[in-house]
């Protein structure tokens, strides 16, 4: 009798403590426990079919296998990722709802728009997945054969050239108003909505050049319907050895990727987040993934989350500070 009301007492004095502590500290083990044991949500910013949409269905069916569980891709297309962003950002911190984020999203956006749906500094980084090779391209019936000649003719006749790109605020975007800025060139921006539409209208020389990624370009090239006049990369493609960088042809400090990294909301319990972490770097080494994505065109470019975030805060440095020398807004 003694002994079950000291039992009774212990375990009283138990619930109570329990109920003392910050929510956090009780729910992040329950959490963690059994880690996953339903289905995941991974949002894309972009439409299906796309290089981002290969990139999570590419390594989204790697991580189902690695974990056990299914990995849903949901395409969240729209204004320059927001949407996405916002909807992540709504989600439970729970491990069940992770999203593609790239340079739009983490670095472009906050710079680029007076007011967000989303905060950048609440999307939790997981890692780095691939870097996309950006290439400026014309029609053929430009005429020009390097960017160097290109930007030339344009200096010559300023805003009689234009230029599409994916959308405004994409890295597609910036990567050519870097350019501009580095040619002291104005050339017009045609923003699309999405790759198809701005391609499209490129190969029907409606819009005479764009920078496009190798993922959509380099069919296009190898056809010979689009112009490969320069690489945006430190070093030459190993898929176009023959197009020189920006930097041969004296653009200097034009080095420039699309890139995208894994992240979740803010608050994610620290195991499951280095659980995710894990087998997403443990996804991308995987031989079969490796070579489909770089098949494709892409670099695959995998880190922790602490490299994440340095890389990102790097990137915030360098394009803020283009984007407000340039005047750059969008609403």
């Amino acid at each position: 009798m003694i002994q079950a009301r000291r039992t009774h007492l212990q375990r009283r004095t138990l619930l109570a403590a329990a109920a003392a502590l910050p929510l956090g500290l009780i729910a992040a083990p329950a959490l963690a426990q059994g880690y996953p044991n339903k289905p995941i949500r991974w949002l894309v910013p972009y439409p299906a079919g796309g290089g981002s949409d290969f990139l999570a269905r590419t390594v989204g069916a790697q991580l189902s296998t690695q974990l056990g569980q299914s990995v849903v891709i949901e395409n969240r297309p729209g204004a320059a990722t927001a949407i996405a962003a916002q909807e992540l950002q709504r989600a439970a911190p729970d491990g069940y709802t992770v999203m593609s984020a790239d340079n739009a999203t983490l670095v472009f956006n906050a710079a680029l728009y007076p007011k967000l749906t989303y905060d950048p500094a609440q999307l939790a980084p997981l890692g780095l997945m691939a870097r996309f090779p950006l290439i400026l391209v014309t029609h053929p019936s430009l005429g020009h054969k390097t960017a160097r000649e290109l930007f030339e003719a344009a200096r010559k006749q300023p805003g009689k050239l234009s230029y599409a790109s994916v959308g405004a605020g994409s890295p597609h975007h910036l990567a050519f108003e870097l350019l501009k800025d580095r040619t002291q060139t104005f050339i017009v921006h045609v923003p699309y909505r999405g790759a198809a539409p701005a391609v499209q209208d490129v190969l029907g020389n409606q819009v005479p050049m764009m920078m496009i990624d190798t993922a959509v370009g380099l069919p296009h090239i190898r056809a010979g319907r689009l112009v490969a006049l320069g690489v945006a990369s430190k070093n030459r493609l190993a898929v176009l050895p023959d197009v020189p960088t920006f930097e041969e042809q004296g653009i200097r400090d034009s080095e420039m990727f699309a890139w995208q990294g894994l992240v979740a909301p803010q608050g994610l319990p620290a195991d499951i987040s280095a659980r995710l972490s894990s087998e997403l770097h443990k996804a991308l080494a995987a031989p079969e993934v490796a070579k489909k994505l770089t098949d494709f065109g892409l670099e695959v470019t995998p880190s922790d989350p602490a490299r994440m975030t340095q890389y990102t805060q790097a990137e915030v440095q360098r394009w803020h500070q283009l984007i407000k020398a340039r005047g750059l807004r969008l609403e």
